[in-house]
C-alpha cells in the first residue's frame, strides 16, 4: 500500500494547470483536491483541514491574496503562492498577509513538488518551544503569539525564524541568514516578513524593543 505524504489544495482557475499539478503531486505520494475558484477553495477549506495550499493569485471573482484575507484567523495551512513573473507587488502582500512561499509561473512541477516537501518536513521537524517574556508569550506549538491578552496568528515562515531566533537570543541574523531560514532569496520579503512580525511582538512597531535592527548588519531578537 502506498503511503500518503500529505493532502494539498490546489486552487487555480486554469484546468490544464490543475490537472498537470494533480497528476505530478498523486505520482509523489500526495493526495490531490482541486478547486477552480477562491469560492470553491472557501467551502472546501471549512470541511478539511488540508497540510498545504497551493494558491494561484490572478482568478476570477476572489483573487487568492482576499482568499488567504478571509481565512486567515483560522487557516493554518502553510500557502505556495503561484504568480504571474510581473506581479512582484502582489507576491509582497501575498507574504505580508500570510502565505509561505512563492513560485511564479511558468514552472516545473518538480519545483513546486520539492518546494511543498521542503516546508512540509520542516514544519514536521521543528522543535517546537513556548516561551514568555514582559507581556508576550510566543506559542510556536499553536502557531500563536499572545500579547497583552491578544492573540496573533503566526504563519510557517514567521514561526521558522521565531525558533531560530528564540533558539539564539541576541544573535544578529543577517537577511541571509533568515533568508535560508525560509527559503526566500530576496531581501525585501525578508524585511517584509520581519515587519509583520514586529506588529504581533511589539507594542510600537515602529521603535521596536524585541524584535530590533543592527544597522547594516541585519535583526536580533532581545528576549533576555
Amino acid at each position: 500500500m502506498v503511503k500518503i505524504i500529505a493532502h494539498i489544495l490546489v486552487v487555480d482557475d486554469d484546468e490544464g494547470i490543475r490537472t498537470l499539478v494533480k497528476k505530478y503531486l498523486n505520482e509523489n505520494n500526495f493526495l490531490v483536491t482541486t478547486a477552480d475558484s477562491a469560492e470553491d477553495a472557501s467551502e472546501k477549506v471549512k470541511i478539511i483541514k488540508f497540510d498545504l495550499i497551493v494558491l494561484d493569485i490572478m482568478m476570477p471573482g476572489k483573487n487568492g491574496l482576499e482568499f488567504i484575507k478571509d481565512h486567515k484567523k483560522q487557516l493554518e495551512s502553510p500557502i505556495i503562492l503561484l504568480t504571474a513573473r510581473g506581479e512582484a507587488n502582489e507576491r509582497v502582500e501575498g507574504l505580508e498577509i500570510g502565505a509561505d512561499d512563492y513560485l511564479p509561473k511558468p514552472f516545473e512541477p518538480k519545483e513546486l513538488t520539492l518546494r511543498i516537501k521542503n516546508i512540509l518536513n520542516k514544519t514536521k521537524n521543528k522543535e517546537t518551544r513556548k516561551i514568555k517574556f514582559d507581556n508576550i508569550e510566543i506559542d510556536l506549538n499553536k502557531s500563536k503569539i499572545i500579547r497583552d491578552g491578544n492573540e496573533f496568528k503566526i504563519n510557517n515562515s514567521e514561526r521558522k525564524i521565531l525558533d531560530k531566533m528564540i533558539g539564539s537570543p541576541g544573535e544578529t541574523f543577517s537577511r541571509e541568514d533568515i533568508g535560508k531560514i525560509i527559503d526566500l532569496e530576496k531581501e525585501r520579503s525578508v524585511d517584509v516578513i520581519i515587519t509583520r512580525l514586529r506588529k504581533k511582538i511589539e507594542i510600537d512597531p515602529k521603535n521596536p524593543k524585541y524584535l530590533q535592527t543592527i544597522r547594516g548588519t541585519g535583526y536580533v531578537l532581545w528576549i533576555e
